[in-house]
């Protein structure tokens, strides 16, 4: 098969990253065209890829109308790095189109709108992928291993904290942020990731789920502060503390899990660092395991967009279940929903 063509829809902050990721993927991908309803943006981000590629990148097609985009160019994958009150929109018309879809978090605000997606990917034959980047972190993978070799034992509660600075000068740089419409609160936009890997490492179905939200130094109609207790139907318990409010500056971002004979916790700028590794069967001591540990990312958003990517293309081509398919990504979002009081 020859190099999976992609597309990217919205040229905004995250945007980045995608380019990265398809750059760093460069001999199964290639870009091929972008769309931004500010042309500028869009023609910035498709100068940056040709700046990474230089000699081997071909032309980069610019346009304001995704629609027209989907139309003429002839493009394999799409990315959806938009305002999150647009995703269902785009998402479910670019599968119906019979494209293979990336989309950033969170996937829709809607759970019927997610539902929609999924449906909309299995009747047209095509991916759909989430984009939960920190899945692919080599702390979480190893997380994930550990719990799925059951030795943490009886899983008893997990705890996801997310204490972030976000000021009025972030929600002013776009009209959107913050708003219930097209965002909702630090639970949906900054705290997604989190909870994704808390419910995925804690066992996923949920029983209940027990909030405490508030607005407290913004003046925006999502909550800026979250409290959140989950039972799940294992019976095991996760937390979520997550809040925009910490001054002066982040302060953390970490996942902490705790079991009859393990406890770990993953730390770090994007939960990509061991912290704590103790478990009963000393099968690989602390000691040893922090000093595996590599660098920060140069932002929040970490390290996994290019192996989600690489995971993705791997998808296309063999006709493989994504990673994070539809079904998996929906899952943190119908925890946050039952948070904010929505019947899902």
């Amino acid at each position: 098969m020859n190099k999976l063509k992609f597309a990217i829809i919205g040229c905004g902050r995250i945007s980045y990253k995608h380019i990265e990721a398809i750059a760093a993927n460069s001999e199964e991908a290639e870009l091929t065209s972008v769309c931004d309803i500010v042309l500028e943006k869009a023609e910035e981000r498709a100068n940056k890829y040709k700046e990474k590629l230089v000699e081997t990148v071909k032309n980069v097609s610019v346009y304001i109308d995704y629609k027209e985009m989907i139309e003429k160019e002839d493009i394999d994958v799409v990315a959806i790095a938009t305002e999150s009150g647009y995703h269902a929109e785009q998402v479910l018309y670019c599968l119906n189109k019979g494209k293979h879809v990336i989309v950033e978090k969170p996937m829709a605000m809607k759970s019927t709108e997610a539902q929609a997606m999924i449906d909309a990917a299995a009747k047209n034959k095509v991916k759909l992928c989430v984009c939960h980047q920190n899945r692919f972190n080599p702390p979480i993978q190893k997380l994930r291993k550990a719990i799925e070799e059951g030795r943490f034992g009886r899983l008893i509660n997990g705890t996801a904290r997310i204490l972030w600075n976000r000021d009025m000068d972030y929600y002013g740089q776009a009209p959107w942020r913050g708003t219930r419409a097209l965002d909702g609160g630090a639970l949906m936009n900054q705290c997604i990731h989190n909870i994704d890997l808390l419910q995925w490492m804690m066992g996923g179905e949920v029983e209940s789920v027990y909030a405490q939200l508030g607005t407290f130094t913004h003046d925006i109609e999502g909550e800026d502060f979250g409290a959140l207790v989950i039972r799940f139907k294992n019976g095991s318990i996760g937390i979520v503390e997550g809040s925009v409010c910490v001054y002066p500056k982040n302060l953390e971002e970490t996942l902490s899990i705790f079991g009859e004979k393990g406890t770990a916790v993953i730390g770090g700028l994007a939960v990509n660092k061991i912290e704590t590794w103790r478990f009963a069967d000393d099968m690989d001591s602390e000691e040893e395991i922090l000093k595996e540990q590599n660098g920060d990312p140069d932002s929040v958003y970490g390290f996994g967009h290019i192996p989600l990517y690489k995971d993705m293309i791997g998808s296309v081509k063999f006709n493989k279940k994504p990673y994070v398919d539809g079904v998996e990504g929906k899952k943190a979002l119908d925890i946050i929903l039952m948070a904010y009081g929505i019947q899902i």
